[in-house]
């Protein structure tokens, strides 16, 4: 959907060294992190990835709601001039 904007903003950032070098530094100390704490970031991570399935599934399986028609339809003029 926004596949163009993420791929602009991805570019313009690895642009510049210092922005590269400031993502590469993020990357690695999350690495780090997620190694030190293993088995708790992991299950972390489990847990954030199937909150964000759920969610998905809970919004396309949502029923649709109908739309009453207008009660004021049936009293609807219609013109014979306008054929």
């Amino acid at each position: 959907m926004f596949l163009g904007t993420i791929l602009f903003a991805v570019v313009v950032l690895l642009v510049a060294p210092q922005s590269r070098l400031f993502i590469m530094t993020r990357l690695t100390s999350a690495g780090n992190f997620m190694s030190q704490w293993a088995p708790f970031s992991y299950i972390l991570m489990l847990l954030l990835v199937a909150a964000t399935l759920a969610a998905i599934y809970v919004m396309k399986s949502w029923p649709k709601t109908e739309v009453p028609e207008s009660p004021m339809a049936k009293y609807r003029h219609e013109d014979p001039v306008d054929d």
